[in-house]
C-alpha cells in the first residue's frame, strides 16, 4: 500500500487528498454517503468496534424502496456505472469461472471481490436495484477510485469453488499490483473468506474479509491471515435465522480476546435478518477503515 505525503498542497482528484505537512492512506472517493450512512447506533463497545444499529424495516426497506425488496428508489443508484462493467469468464484448472468485472481490469488502486451465498450467482452482486441499491454502490465506489469490483458464480463450497476463487484473485492481483483484494461474503460465501484466510499464498494479497450475515470459523485464529492481522469485519441482523447473531457475536469477541488489539469490527442490525447486512452495509466506511490498517 502506497502512501502520500502532502505539503501545503491540496489534490482535487477522485481521492480528495487535501491537507497540510500531513500523510494519508489512499481512501475510497465518496459516493451518496448521506444515503447509505448508517442510522442511529444504539449502542457502542469496544471501543467502537462493536456497534449496534437501529434497523427498521419500514424505513429501511419500505421507505427505501419503490417496489419493495425488488427495485430501490432512483435516488439510491447510478446505472451509468454500468459502461464500465463486463460479463466475463476466466480458464483456470478446476473450471472455467464467470464474473462480471466493474472497473479497471489492470493497474486498479484496490480489488473488491464479492462472493454470494447459496442459491446465488454472479448477478446478484451487480443487480443495481436489489438490496437498496447497495451493489449499485460499491460499483460505482471502485469506478470513481480506480478500483475493480467483481461478482463471479461460486461453483461450491468445496475444493471445485475455492480453486476458481483462488484463481480468479491471482489472476486480476498480478494485473494490478499491490492493489489490497477485499473479499466480501455473503451468508455461505463465507467459506470462501475462510478458506482464503487459511491459504498461506493469498494473505499477502488480502487487505481484508467481510463477512455479511455469514458464518464462523475457529480455525480462523490458527490461520496465516490471523497471525498477518487482516482486517475483519461482520455484519450480521440480530434476528438472522440461518446464523444465530449470538454465535457471531461469541466469534468476533473470540478474536478480540486472541490478538489485542486486532482489526476487527461488528456492526449487529437491530431486528435486521439474514439479508440486512447486505443492503445495510456502509461499503465506504468499512472499505476506508481497513485501508487505514495497510
Amino acid at each position: 500500500m502506497s502512501f502520500i505525503s502532502i505539503t501545503n498542497l491540496c489534490f482535487f482528484s477522485i481521492f480528495a487528498f487535501c491537507g497540510v505537512t500531513a500523510t494519508q492512506a489512499f481512501e475510497l472517493a465518496a459516493h451518496k454517503d448521506r444515503l447509505f450512512a448508517y442510522p442511529a447506533f444504539l449502542g457502542t463497545s469496544d471501543g467502537g468496534a462493536y456497534r449496534v444499529v437501529d434497523y427498521q424495516e419500514m424505513r429501511d426497506i419500505n421507505g427505501r424502496d419503490a417496489v419493495p425488496e425488488r427495485r430501490v428508489e432512483g435516488r439510491y443508484v447510478s446505472t451509468g456505472v454500468r459502461s464500465a462493467q463486463q460479463e466475463l469468464s476466466l480458464r483456470t484448472e478446476a473450471g472455467p469461472v464467470r464474473y462480471f468485472a466493474v472497473g479497471k481490469t489492470r493497474g486498479a488502486s484496490a480489488i473488491v471481490i464479492y462472493l454470494h451465498g447459496q442459491g446465488g450467482n454472479r448477478r446478484q452482486g451487480v443487480n443495481d436495484f436489489t438490496f437498496g441499491g447497495n451493489f449499485n454502490r460499491i460499483k460505482n465506489l471502485m469506478v470513481k477510485s480506480g478500483g475493480l469490483y467483481l461478482s463471479p458464480d461460486v461453483a461450491d463450497f468445496e475444493a471445485r469453488g475455492k480453486q476458481q476463487i483462488a484463481a480468479l484473485i491471482s489472476h486480476y492481483a498480478a494485473a494490478s499490483p499491490g492493489a489490497p483484494v477485499f473479499v466480501a461474503c455473503g451468508s455461505m460465501g463465507g467459506v470462501q473468506c475462510w478458506w482464503l484466510a487459511e491459504d498461506a499464498s493469498m494473505v499477502d494479497r488480502l487487505g481484508g474479509l467481510l463477512l455479511l450475515g455469514s458464518l464462523w470459523h475457529e480455525a480462523f485464529l490458527k490461520s496465516p491471515a490471523f497471525a498477518a492481522r487482516v482486517p475483519v469485519f461482520f455484519g450480521h441482523g440480530s434476528n438472522d435465522r440461518v446464523f444465530p447473531v449470538e454465535r457471531q457475536e461469541a466469534f468476533f469477541r473470540k478474536i478480540l480476546s486472541s490478538a489485542k488489539g486486532y482489526p476487527a469490527r461488528f456492526v449487529r442490525f437491530e431486528t435486521g435478518t439474514h439479508g440486512t447486512p447486505i443492503r445495510m452495509t456502509d461499503w465506504r466506511e468499512t472499505l476506508n477503515w481497513m485501508l487505514a490498517q495497510q
